[in-house]
């Protein structure tokens, strides 16, 4: 489990290309609502915001990890197959980071039921006031349905175990943070190298070899 820990970081890093895009304008509206404050009350908001968000991927982590226990634990439902989804899955996630198949959109059409439900709840927080405003703002935002964080979440409920679950998906959260951290702080260098089409596309690729490399080892 210790390389699936390492690899959800990798393919939150290599994939926060695509966080930039769904999170930045919540990342910069962050910014802008605390410019008046003292740097490190700033530095505290924003990361209190990521780790509040870091911790609702580790909740719905264990939540899918949790069903999938139970359902190879009660009817045997076979794990092997769990992980073979998660890899189509993660080729689905490469070939839509790269724009080569963009099938992935349509599975975040499935979270926005519950977004819609969620979303209304983020405007008490808003504008950020404290740490603990933007630590509910980040679990909120969590929830944003999102094919990235969809893909990983097949990852989790292979793992059929909910503390690996959350942590897969800790990690994950983890991989994300330079990309959201560059857009918060303005480390315009880091943002534009996520965004390079080249990057994006090598990121795709790597994440593509790996869900074919899933795959393959799912009924070893």
């Amino acid at each position: 489990m210790n390389l699936d820990f390492f690899s959800a970081f990798v393919i939150g890093l290599l994939g926060s290309g695509h966080c930039v895009v769904m999170c930045g304008g919540i990342s910069t509206m962050l910014t802008t609502a605390i410019s008046d404050t003292s740097r490190h009350k700033k530095y505290a908001i924003i990361f209190a915001y990521n780790f509040g968000r870091i911790a609702s991927y580790s909740v719905i982590g264990a939540l899918v990890a949790l069903t999938s226990s139970m359902a190879a634990k009660n009817i045997g439902f076979p794990v092997a197959i769990l992980k073979t989804i998660a890899g189509i899955f993660l080729i689905l996630l490469g070939l839509h980071l790269g724009q080569w198949l963009m099938w992935l959109s349509r599975v975040e059409h499935l979270g926005k039921n519950i977004w819609r439900h969620i979303s209304p709840h983020t405007k008490k927080f808003i504008p950020i006031k404290n740490i603990r405003s933007a630590f509910a703002l980040g679990a909120l935002w969590g929830w944003l349905p999102c094919g990235l964080v969809y893909s990983t979440l097949t990852w989790a409920l292979a793992s059929a175990d909910v503390f690996n679950g959350a942590l897969i998906m800790f990690f994950f959260g983890l991989g994300t943070l330079p990309a959201l951290l560059s857009v918060s702080l303005g480390t315009i260098s880091i943002k534009s190298l996520l965004s390079h089409a080249l990057f994006r596309k090598l990121a795709a690729l790597l994440i593509i070899s790996y869900g074919i490399y899933t795959i393959l080892i799912a009924f070893k």
